[in-house]
């Protein structure tokens, strides 16, 4: 007996139905949250959804689309993330999968009317209609970028998308979690149209109904063929000789998930469809229960939430915007700062001390929007607007109606100071001061200020229009208002705020400058400097650490670890010299190695962009026969890191779990397959790591004993979490 689906759809939850002539449009609307999530419960509407509409002798044909700015936005990585066993994640793919596979078989016509970014699941349910259309907006992002938590797509997409695009197309979209516009999405030919608004996209999905009454997909029709060819065609099958490599050479094999997905679809590409989802719900339970999803999904997922929901941002103060920002200092930071400042539709004051500079700074947000608008990301008078909000300046009074000053000058206290009283004497009693400084010690530098409760630190991190942390530091007098305020306009700029308290070297440059340290001392010791490059590889940071020195600058580090030495010997305290001190001696002061900014530091330079390793570091740092095992190396590189990030916890810098491991992954680029510094001692196990970090002291350095923090919670069992 036919049933009236307009009506069954009403009935449920978050969805909404109308028809015009047997063309039902379902409107998507959670409304308990900002974003169309699949997750509790849309599984089990979305069936009933589906067999409404398929049972239903009077609906010609159905349009899916959103009652919000987005379409769907992919699945409830919370729900994925209380998952058990493999069998709960199994189920949990094919139970989604069946709808969409009814729907896709219902011998009626399909649209997914995509009002704006539809990711991950919310593309998968896409793929699975006949028509796929959008709006041609800049905000609209199409993509699968399960892989960036360790995932694969498990809703059809493993198996839907080789068999739209070809094969090699489709992996580079999943293996890479690339997100694409609609108009390279259009040409890639992941969705079939482009439209100007709601009502233009939703009267070509109903004209698509109307001329395509009896609507199949092309895998479903006889004779399909993969476009390019399967994984067995002579074609394809280089793709599947070279693209594993490939992969293996970018993660060293740190993310399971890319191999399953190329399995998958290699496997399915050999199939029917309806195997080739089977066996992608198999790979799919796989990443959800590896010790990599795990780590990724706590921490860029969960804990990475926490904070974007204000955890670290002091109670009981209003939000606040800033309206206008002072920068001193246009160098490559200041004029960085005022980009995303000015993107952010601030007025900026960029203040140097000569007017050719304060034009320079400028200029590189020009230089930015000329790129963006090669790319057609931006236009014209989006560049103009932007600049227009920059006032380039060599006086001081230009501050006076500033609500936040920041100063991004030379790292020197004298000049820092300076700064600080010329600023003060202008600028508002309500305005925040903060220095970018990334070593020395907030406290310190609020000593030149009037007002050091109103005295912060903001620590960029360059490039600071890619780069998306910002460390913001507390001082002993810095008040929970200027942080609260500081933490807005943190979040204003569209970056993810960290909070510490003051320290030398704060959390991310003195838990980083352990990583290039010890890759330093391990040349010193006589360990051949590709070795060390390529172990730094295989753990999975960005860069190594010799060309990660280089890249920061030696002639940096050198100045900053004889200013702490400075300091230490004022305080009376001991002084403590990484192992890397006298090797970044010897090249800066005697080879006058001082990294890539002169073209020589542990590698040369040449003007086209390569590099390799200076020869003669074999003849300064003689090589050892015998050499470390390269687990030793991976080890020492990673185990240093994470023991020190555990002090910084000890000690009371982090001020919790979530800022140290984001702080870690966003601030410097810590391994993210391991979910952060304190995820990574979580993952494997506090008494595995004591034992290990022993073994390294014994052979290394007491440098690698483990933290008493590590020691005391092992005894009580704990781990690292928040709250």
């Amino acid at each position: 007996m036919s049933i009236n689906s307009v009506d069954a759809i009403n009935a449920l939850n978050n969805f909404s139905a109308e028809s015009d002539n047997g063309i039902i449009t379902v409107t998507i609307d959670q409304s308990s949250r900002k974003m169309n999530v699949i997750g509790d419960g849309f599984t089990d509407t979305f069936a009933v959804m589906t067999d409404s509409f398929i049972n239903d002798a009077s609906a010609k044909g159905l349009i899916l689309t959103s009652g919000k700015e987005t379409f769907v936005v992919g699945a409830d990585i919370d729900q994925l993330a209380s998952i058990k066993t493999a069998e709960q994640a199994f189920e949990l793919a094919e139970d989604l999968k069946a709808s969409l596979r009814k729907l896709e078989k219902s011998g009626k016509p399909v649209v997914a009317a995509i009002t704006g970014t539809a990711l991950g699941g919310g593309l998968e349910l896409a793929l699975a209609c006949h028509y796929r259309i959008t709006i041609d907006s800049p905000k609209t992002k199409l993509g699968l970028p399960e892989v960036k938590l360790g995932l694969l797509p498990g809703g059809g997409g493993t198996q839907r998308l080789p068999r739209l695009v070809g094969i090699q197309s489709a992996l580079e979209l999943m293996t890479q979690g690339k997100e694409l516009r609609p108009a390279a999405a259009k040409d890639m030919g992941l969705i079939d149209a482009t439209a100007t608004d709601k009502a233009d996209m939703l009267k070509q999905a109903t004209d698509w109904i109307k001329a395509n009454p009896t609507a199949q997909q092309p895998w479903d029709k006889k004779g399909f063929k993969i476009p390019g060819g399967d994984s067995k065609h002579p074609k394809v099958v280089p793709i599947f000789s070279i693209a594993p490599a490939m992969a293996n050479q970018k993660s060293h094999g740190n993310y399971p998930a890319i191999t399953h997905i190329m399995s998958c679809v290699f496997e399915g590409c050999l199939v029917d469809i309806d195997t080739g989802l089977e066996l992608e719900s198999r790979y799919f339970a796989a990443c959800v229960l590896s010790a990599e999803s795990r780590n990724m999904i706590n921490t860029l997922w969960t804990q990475l939430n926490s904070i974007k929901k204000g955890q670290s941002r002091p109670d009981g103060f209003e939000r606040t915007q800033t309206k206008k920002v002072g920068i001193l200092g246009a160098g490559m930071m200041g004029a960085g700062i005022a980009y995303v400042s000015a993107k952010a539709g601030i007025e900026v004051v960029l203040l140097d001390t000569e007017m050719a500079g304060a034009e320079k700074g400028k200029a590189y947000s020009a230089t930015i929007l000329d790129k963006a608008i090669s790319r057609k990301r931006s236009t014209e008078e989006k560049k103009q607007a932007l600049l227009n909000r920059i006032k380039p300046t060599v006086s001081y009074d230009d501050l006076a109606d500033c609500d936040l000053i920041i100063e991004a000058v030379f790292e020197n206290r004298e000049i820092k100071a300076k700064c600080t009283e010329q600023s003060e004497a202008v600028i508002p009693n309500t305005a925040v001061y903060a220095s970018n400084t990334s070593t020395l010690p907030i406290t310190g530098l609020a000593k030149a200020s009037t007002r050091p409760n109103q005295f912060i630190g903001l620590h960029f991190f360059s490039p600071v229009d890619k780069m998306p942390l910002v460390e913001i530091i507390m001082g002993e007098q810095t008040d929970d208002s200027t942080l609260a305020k500081a933490f807005d306009y943190v979040v204003q700029i569209g970056k993810t705020p960290i909070v510490v308290n003051d320290s030398r070297g704060f959390y991310t440059s003195r838990v980083f400058g352990t990583y290039v340290s010890e890759g330093i001392a391990m040349l010193g010791e006589g360990v051949h400097p590709r070795s060390i490059e390529v172990a730094g590889m295989k753990t999975g940071m960005p860069m190594p650490p010799l060309a990660l020195q280089d890249e920061v600058s030696l002639s940096l580090a050198l100045h900053v670890s004889e200013q702490q030495q400075l300091d230490m010997q004022a305080e009376g305290k001991t002084i403590t010299v990484r192992p890397s001190y006298e090797i970044l001696k010897t090249l800066v002061n005697e080879h006058d190695r001082e990294g890539k900014k002169n073209g020589k530091g542990f590698y040369d330079y040449k003007e086209n962009g390569d590099k390799k390793l200076w020869p003669e570091l074999t003849n300064l740092f003689p090589t050892k026969d015998e050499q470390p095992t390269q687990q030793d190396m991976i080890d020492r590189l990673m185990f240093i890191q994470a023991n020190e990030s555990a002090k910084c916890y000890q000690e009371n810098v982090v001020r919790s779990v979530a800022d140290t491991n984001i702080g870690s992954i966003f601030g410097w680029g810590f391994a993210p397959h391991q979910g952060g510094t304190l995820q990574f001692i979580n993952s494997m196990g506090l008494e595995t790591f004591i034992a290990r970090s022993h073994e390294l002291a014994s052979k290394y350095g007491e440098r690698f004993e483990p933290a008493q923090i590590l020691v005391d919670m092992a005894e009580k069992g704990e781990e690292f979490v928040d709250g």
